[in-house]
C-alpha cells in the first residue's frame, strides 16, 4: 500500500528535478507580483482596485494563451517522448499561429471594450472611494499593458515547448530576469526615483510590459543558440505550414482546453464581479488575498505542470503502467505539499495585509479571505493534480466539463444568487463558493481512478 502512494528517494528526486525550476520561476514571479501589488497598493484603494480589475481581465487572455498552447503541448510531450523532432516542430508552428490569432482577438476586445468591462466591477457603496478615479486608473493601466501581449505570447510559445521537451531551467532563468526588470522599473516608475517622473499605475504597466519583452528575447535566443538541447529549433522556420491531419488532431484535442481556460478564467472574473457588488473595499481585500495565495499556490501548481510533463512523456513512450503508478504518487505528493503551504499561509494571514496602504476594512477582509483560502489549499492541490492528470492523456472534453463546467455551472450561480438576493457578508459568500469544490473533488477522484486518461496519443497521429 505504501509503495502505491509513496515513491522512493529516486522518484522524488526525478519529480523535483522537473518541478523545482517551474516552482522557482512561478514562486519568484508571484513574489514580484506581490511586491508590485504592495507598491500599487501603497498608492491607495482606488489605484489598487483598478489594477486588480484590469489584471482579472488580462488573466482571461493569459489563460487563453495557456489553454491554447496546452492543447498542442499534450502532443509535444508525447512526440518528444517518442523522439519525433518534426512532430515537435509541427506543434510549435501550430502554437504560433494560434497565439497570433488570440493576441489580435484580445487587443480588439480589450482595446475597444475597456470602459464597459471595467465599469461592470464598479458599484457605488458610499464608502469614500471614487469610482470615476478607479475607472480612469484602470483605463490608463490597461492601454499600456496591451503593448506587452505579443511578447507574452511569444515567450509562452517557446517556454512551453522547452518545458514539454524536458528543458525547464532556461524558461526559469528568462522568467527570473524578467521579474527582476519588472521589479526595478516598478520602483523607478511608480514613485519617480532616479530622476524619472512619478507615473503611478502607468509606471507599473510600463514596467510589466517591458519585462515581457525581456523574457521573450531571452527564451527565444536561448532556444536557437542551444540546438543540441532544443533540436526542434533546427529548420523551425523553414516553413510555417502544419499538415492538415495534424492541425485536425491538435484542434480536436486542444480546442476544448482553450475553451476551458477561456470560460474558467471568465468564470473567475465573474466571481470577482459578484464579490465587487459589495464595494471596492471588497475588491481590494480579495485582490490582496489572491495575490498572496498565488505565491503559496505556486508549489502545487508547479507539481501539476510536472505531472503533465512526466506522465505525458511516459505515455508517449508506451509505458502506461509506469505512468499510472507515477501519477498516483505525484497526486499524493501534491496534496501533502498543499497541506504544508496552507499552514504557512494561515500563520501569515494577519501579517501580509498590513503591508498595504488601504482601509482597515480592506485589510480585515483580506486576512479573512486568506484564512479561508488556506483551509481549502489541500483541496485545490488535489483538483489541480487531477486536472493535469486528465489533460496529460488528452481527455480535453472531460477536463472541459470538470474544470470550467463546474466553475460556470456551480461556483458562479452560487456566488450570483448570494450577491444579488442576500445581504450575506462577502467572507461567508467566499466560504460557500469555495466549499462547493468538495463536490468537484469526488468527481475528480472517480475520473482519475477509472483511468479514463491513460492513453498513448502520438500513435494516433502517425
Amino acid at each position: 500500500m505504501k509503495r502505491k502512494y509513496f515513491g522512493d528517494r529516486q522518484f522524488y528526486k526525478m519529480v523535483l528535478t522537473v518541478a523545482v525550476p517551474i516552482m522557482v520561476q512561478n514562486a519568484i514571479t508571484n513574489f514580484v507580483n506581490l511586491l508590485d501589488n504592495i507598491m500599487v497598493g501603497r498608492l491607495g484603494t482606488e489605484q489598487m482596485s483598478s489594477v486588480a480589475i484590469v489584471n482579472q481581465l488580462i488573466f482571461v487572455f493569459n489563460l487563453c494563451i495557456f489553454g491554447g498552447l496546452s492543447g498542442a503541448g499534450i502532443f509535444t510531450a508525447q512526440y518528444f517522448g517518442n523522439k519525433d523532432q518534426e512532430g515537435v516542430r509541427s506543434t510549435f508552428r501550430y502554437k504560433l499561429w494560434l497565439g497570433v490569432i488570440l493576441v489580435i482577438a484580445a487587443l480588439t476586445l480589450l482595446g475597444f471594450g475597456s470602459d464597459t468591462l471595467i465599469s461592470s466591477y464598479l458599484y457605488e457603496k458610499n464608502d469614500g472611494t471614487s469610482l470615476s478615479a478607479a475607472l480612469l486608473y484602470g483605463k490608463q493601466y490597461l492601454m499600456i499593458m496591451l503593448a506587452g501581449f505579443p511578447a507574452f505570447m511569444l515567450a509562452q510559445v517557446y517556454a512551453s515547448t522547452l518545458r514539454e521537451c524536458g528543458e525547464t531551467a532556461a524558461p526559469m532563468r528568462a522568467g527570473l530576469a524578467a521579474v527582476v526588470v519588472n521589479l526595478i522599473f516598478n520602483y523607478i516608475l511608480i514613485y519617480g526615483h532616479f530622476g524619472f517622473p512619478e507615473l503611478g499605475v502607468q509606471g507599473a504597466a510600463i514596467a510589466t510590459s517591458l519585462s515581457r519583452y525581456v523574457e521573450a528575447a531571452l527564451v527565444i535566443s536561448w532556444a536557437h543558440r542551444h540546438r543540441m538541447a532544443a533540436a526542434w529549433t533546427v529548420g523551425l522556420y523553414r516553413t510555417l505550414w502544419v499538415p492538415f491531419a495534424q492541425v485536425k488532431q491538435f484542434f480536436i484535442k486542444g480546442f476544448p482546453l482553450l475553451l476551458n481556460e477561456m470560460l474558467w478564467s471568465g468564470g473567475i472574473a465573474l466571481l470577482l464581479q459578484c464579490y465587487s457588488v459589495r464595494g471596492l473595499e471588497v475588491v481590494a481585500g480579495m485582490n490582496i488575498s489572491n495575490t498572496i495565495c498565488n505565491l503559496f499556490n505556486a508549489v502545487f501548481l508547479s507539481l501539476g505542470s510536472a505531472i503533465s510533463i512526466v506522465v505525458g512523456q511516459l505515455m508517449g513512450g508506451g509505458h502506461l503502467k509506469e505512468a499510472k503508478e507515477t501519477d498516483t504518487r505525484m497526486i499524493v505528493f501534491s496534496i501533502f505539499c498543499g497541506a504544508g503551504i496552507a499552514i504557512i499561509a494561515a500563520l501569515g494571514s494577519s501579517f501580509f495585509p498590513k503591508l498595504y496602504n488601504v482601509s482597515e476594512l480592506s485589510r480585515s477582509l483580506a486576512s479573512q479571505f486568506l484564512l479561508v483560502a488556506a483551509f481549502y489549499m489541500p483541496v485545490n492541490a488535489f483538483l489541480n493534480a487531477a486536472y493535469f492528470t486528465l489533460r496529460s492523456g488528452g481527455k480535453t472534453v472531460v477536463t472541459f466539463f470538470f474544470d470550467c463546467g463546474f466553475t460556470i455551472g456551480v461556483n458562479f450561480p452560487i456566488a450570483w444568487v448570494l450577491s444579488r438576493y442576500t445581504t450575506m457578508a462577502p467572507v461567508y459568500m467566499y466560504i460557500l463558493v469555495e466549499g462547493s469544490n468538495l463536490i468537484k473533488c469526488v468527481i475528480g477522484y472517480v475520473l482519475v481512478k477509472k483511468d479514463v486518461w491513460l492513453q498513448n496519443l502520438v500513435g494516433e497521429c502517425k
